[in-house]
């Protein structure tokens, strides 16, 4: 996992904890509906959907069809599954 941020910094742990939840609206099936979560997070989901060749939105909604709990919370589940991969 490269921990190099787009930027070219390499994140620190303060940077982490520190986040704030970000409330974001994305389109799901032609629904706009807004999810909140912190920005690490959602870094990760946009690398995740551009190594898979997909726009964010359309990772959300794959995550979104398969989900057991809210849409936020899935997110960032998925996001750990797949580091951990």
């Amino acid at each position: 996992m490269d921990q190099t941020r787009r930027d070219g910094k390499t994140p620190q742990l303060r940077d982490f904890l520190s986040a704030k939840v970000t409330k974001r609206s994305v389109s799901i099936a032609g629904h706009l509906t807004s999810i909140s979560i912190e920005q690490p997070f959602w870094d990760e989901l946009v690398c995740i959907a551009e190594q898979g060749g997909i726009s964010p939105s359309t990772l959300i909604a794959r995550v979104d069809k398969e989900r057991e709990t809210n849409l936020s919370s899935a997110l960032r589940l998925y996001v750990l599954y797949h580091l951990k991969l």
